[in-house]
């Protein structure tokens, strides 16, 4: 596990695939008291990615700081941004999708239906094509919502299914899913100072199909 910045109130670090994010046994809190060697730690999650999901986190040291993190997440003052290669080509470069969404919890998959009804949400994200070449392309991802596997569903249901993407693609991709957490903002629970950071996707299939270098947080268009 990677460390990217730590002081007494927060710690962000690099989520590996497999490991859930939450707080249960196996779990991203507990993961991270093992790795620093310290049980006495108060690891709290304050967001979440799906378990085969890789890429950035931010987790409270503090029930303050758990709190005040928590509180920007409710009013919009959190901002996070992905990274995701996908099946094929979008139509426009930039746009905004808006699905509703059905999550079976009995299945663990989560559907785009047509009518609104009990347990129905809308889902919305904003995307904007960075790089293609002829099977796939690397898109970045702001989510409006935060419903469970919502950029992989509303991708998929496009016909365009991110690769290495288990559940919902039916391609045959021999790769982790490539959907990686780029890029995090906030305020510091205790400073209030401003804090950004951002990580590329290790340099592997399919990341390394694209010029990744060429991809910066500080220059995205999406809104």
């Amino acid at each position: 596990m990677d460390i990217v910045y730590e002081d007494s109130k927060i710690i962000v670090c690099v989520k590996p695939a497999g490991i859930l994010s939450t707080d249960e046994p196996g779990g991203m809190p507990e993961f991270i008291k093992a790795e620093k060697q310290d049980e006495t730690l108060h690891i709290r999650t304050v967001h979440r990615l799906d378990r085969v999901v890789s890429g950035l986190m931010v987790f409270a040291k503090t029930r303050t700081a758990a709190t005040r993190l928590s509180e920007q997440m409710r009013n919009n003052l959190f901002d996070k941004e992905y990274l995701a290669v996908i099946h094929g080509k979008p139509l426009r470069n930039q746009d905004t999708l808006t699905d509703l969404l059905y999550r079976d919890k009995s299945e663990r998959k989560t559907y785009v239906v047509t009518e609104r009804s009990k347990g129905v949400q809308e889902a919305v994200l904003s995307y904007e094509l960075l790089q293609t070449n002829e099977t796939m392309s690397l898109v970045k991802i702001k989510l409006h919502t935060g419903r469970t596997h919502q950029i992989r569903v509303q991708f998929s249901s496009r016909s365009m299914p991110l690769i290495g993407d288990k559940k919902y693609s039916e391609k045959q991709d021999d790769c982790d899913i490539a959907l990686w957490s780029h890029f995090l903002s906030f305020q510091h629970p205790s400073s209030f100072e401003p804090m950004a950071f951002s990580l590329l996707p290790p340099d592997k299939y399919p990341w390394n199909g694209f010029q990744m270098r060429q991809v910066d947080s500080s220059e995205s268009t999406l809104e």
